[in-house]
């Protein structure tokens, strides 16, 4: 899956994406300026490819996680935001959450974007670095996973699907992954007990995506997109997730070597689906040498992914309601 240069597609962009076929795209702030602006340009990504059920992903999350922005969007509240108004009122926050959730879906869903990465289920340490953040919704697993699944419906009724992230767990990195590659040292026993919780609770959700971490109680020597032992083992079999597992963005330097090298590494290790999002055209050419075809069985499962989320969907929702609703639940929290 690959993301584009800028708010319009270029001609070289479309003869690639014609050419190479991808299974869909990402879109990041640097593609989305306006509502009629992302809606041509997720129209013209699908037409590229001559599908028009083509995934097209996004991550909005809220807070600073945000591709699409005001003034056109409204700015949602980051995750956290939620996690401490249900120290308050647990009921009304997870009620606020899935609301505020379908209120971004509705967004995603007016511009044609059919996939949301979202929602961030990692459980912080204390003293974990800032990449994940206020993007948590906190330090108690079993709340972090009413919460995702909050999310996941809130998602869905809006006709939009989330994808749970980072299996199996960014909250004890101590460094951004963007920019080094963390290290997890605790025992399986420590993890399972706490980190991987909200993954097996949202084990059923039909997409998630990998964390760049190094655990090193499972494989010392890779991360866990490239680590066969951590995908099968781990994500697989003792968090049970089943779902389409796509990379997180392979371009992160959490990972090493060309990036042609990690898409083959992430593949052979059980991810279903490459994820590579900066745009760049000579990278994109090299991936597109080596990404091998996907199998039937994968087709399938999106399309079963697809058919829920058009089954799921709820067409009577009223978003003026929603947005009241959502700023009376948290005044009360």
């Amino acid at each position: 899956m690959f993301g584009c240069a800028g708010p319009v597609l270029s001609d070289a962009e479309v003869r690639f994406f014609r050419e190479v076929n991808p299974l869909g795209f990402i879109l990041f702030g640097r593609n989305c300026l306006a509502p009629d602006q992302v809606r041509t340009l997720v129209d013209d990504l699908r037409n590229s490819i001559g599908r028009a059920d083509a995934p097209v992903l996004i991550d909005q999350e809220g807070g600073r996680v945000s591709r699409l922005k005001p003034p056109h969007w409204p700015a949602y509240p980051a995750a956290r935001v939620f996690g401490d108004a249900a120290r308050a009122d647990r009921a009304a926050a997870l009620e606020a959450v899935r609301l505020n959730s379908m209120l971004i879906g509705l967004d995603l869903n007016a511009v044609g974007i059919s996939v949301n990465c979202a929602p961030t289920i990692d459980v912080p340490i204390p003293g974990a670095h800032e990449m994940i953040g206020s993007r948590a919704y906190g330090p108690d697993p079993v709340l972090v996973s009413e919460m995702g699944r909050a999310v996941c419906e809130g998602l869905l009724d809006a006709n939009v699907l989330p994808v749970i992230k980072h299996l199996p767990g960014y909250g004890r990195a101590m460094v951004d992954s963007h920019l080094a590659l963390p290290v997890i040292a605790e025992g399986l026993d420590q993890l399972d007990a706490t980190d991987f919780v909200p993954f097996k609770a949202l084990a059923s959700i039909p997409w998630g995506m990998t964390a760049h971490a190094l655990i090193r109680s499972v494989d010392p020597d890779r991360p866990a997109t490239l680590s066969a032992s951590v995908i099968k083992d781990v994500i697989r079999q003792r968090i049970g997730f089943k779902g389409i597992l796509i990379t997180d963005d392979l371009s992160m330097n959490a990972l090493t070597g060309h990036v042609s090298a990690r898409v083959m590494q992430a593949l052979a290790a059980g991810c279903d689906l490459a994820l590579h999002c900066n745009g760049d055209m000579a990278e994109m050419e090299s991936i597109a040498g080596v990404a091998r075809p996907m199998s039937n069985s994968l087709l399938s499962d999106i399309d079963a992914a697809e058919r829920m989320r058009v089954a799921r969907a709820r067409p009577d929702i009223d978003p003026e309601w929603a947005r009241n609703r959502v700023r009376e639940l948290l005044g009360s929290s």
